[in-house]
This record gives structure tokens, sequence and C-alpha cells, in this order.
């Protein structure tokens, strides 16, 4: 048997489908002008539809671009470590004392103290001073009962209230880090000794000022008495 013919409105629908398409796709370039000469402005939403008139047409918002903040701050990592410096140490005296630019510095080989706010202290020869900003450290090895004991404190810690140097080496050591110094024969032993004679001058200074400044004032209470 032979099949029947299959009728040709769904092909002849399809084809005038085609030339709609056709007829409404034109891209930009080849769109035709309008009678004013200008060339039609068309959007997606027209050429779909076919309206094509400049009055249909939205205009797109366009907003100024936002303000870079690379204008107004070049160098952020900079900005963000020195106030972090400036809240942390407002008087700038560590910074001065770990600095390369000060020739008083501490140096590697130098007997430095720490006191710690909760009223503790650890002192002992400083092996290695890590410059890193902020995380600026320093390595301290004493010995304690006989046994070396080194420790790591961050300059710029809260919890640390204060460097100070006890003694300083003789000579320039020509190492950045003196870790040579924890073989026995290189171990300069507990310092101890050195820190609680350092600890009486300076208790003696200050009771020498505290004798001076009653005396003088003393002495000015004296001079209005006698004045009156």
């Amino acid at each position: 048997m032979s099949t029947p013919a299959r009728p040709l409105t769904a092909l002849k629908s399809a084809l005038r489908q085609l030339r709609a398409d056709k007829h409404h796709s034109r891209c930009y370039a080849t769109a035709a002008p309008s009678v004013t000469g200008r060339p039609v402005n068309f959007h997606p939403g027209a050429i779909m539809t076919g309206r094509n008139s400049e009055h249909s047409m939205k205009k797109i918002p366009i907003f100024p671009a936002a303000p870079s903040a690379r204008a107004n701050c070049k160098d952020p990592i900079a900005a963000v470590t020195q106030a972090q410096l400036s809240a942390l140490d407002p008087t700038g005296a560590r910074s001065r004392l770990f600095s390369r630019e000060n020739v008083d510095r501490a140096n590697v080989g130098d007997i430095l103290l720490v006191r710690l706010k909760n009223g503790d202290q650890y002192a002992g020869v400083c092996l290695n001073i890590r410059r890193q900003g902020i995380d600026t450290a320093i390595l301290l090895r004493n010995n304690l009962t006989r046994v070396g004991v080194e420790m790591w404190y961050k300059i710029y810690s809260p919890n640390v209230e204060g460097v100070e140097v006890v003694q300083r080496k003789e000579k320039r050591a020509r190492r950045a880090r003196l870790y040579y110094m924890r073989q026995p024969r290189h171990d300069i032993g507990s310092v101890d000794n050195i820190v609680r004679q350092y600890q009486r001058q300076r208790a003696m200074l200050r009771s020498s000022e505290v004798k001076s400044r009653d005396s003088n004032s003393r002495k000015k209470k004296n001079n209005k008495r006698g004045s009156n």
C-alpha cells in the first residue's frame, strides 16, 4: 500500500514564520536609516516586536564609576601597620630601640630584660632580632637551674610592659644570629647576677633622685617662710 500524501499546510506556516524572523532580525550594521537620515536605534525588544521608533525606546541609566580607594591610599598595608604601631607604641620608644637607623639600638649579643604586665620578667642574651613590622620579636637565652631556656617575645605585644638593655656587648657581633652560643663552650651561662646588679644600680639612682627632689622642695619651703 502506498503512503498517503501529507498536507502542506504545516510546511507553509513554517516558511511564513521563517520569512517573518528574517525580516525582523536585521543586525545593527545592516539596519535601514530612518526617514530623517539618522540610523534607527535598535534594541533586542524592539527587534523582536518590530517597534523601532525612538519614542518607544527606554534610555538606559548610566551611573558614574565609584571612586577608587587606591587614589586615597596607595599603600594600604603600610597605613594599617603604622596605625597599629601608633596604637601599641604611642611614644615610639620600642621602635627607636630596635630601629636600624638608631646608633644606640639594641643588637644581638646584648643582655635584655623584658618586663610583663603580670609582674613577671625574663632576662637573657639576645640571639636573634626578627624585624617584621608589627611582628618584630626577639629571642632571649638564659640558663635556669643549669638548663638553657630560650624565649621569643614580641616587642609590640600588649602583654609586654617594657624592654630594657641591661648590658651591651663589648664588641659588635659579626653575625645576625648568635645560634653558636647554644654550644657549651660559647654559652655564657646564667645572667641573673648581672640583672640583679643592674636593678640595684637603678634603685640607688632612683633613691638619690628622690632625695634630691625632697631636699630641693624643703629648701624652697624654707626660703618662702624666711621671706614671709
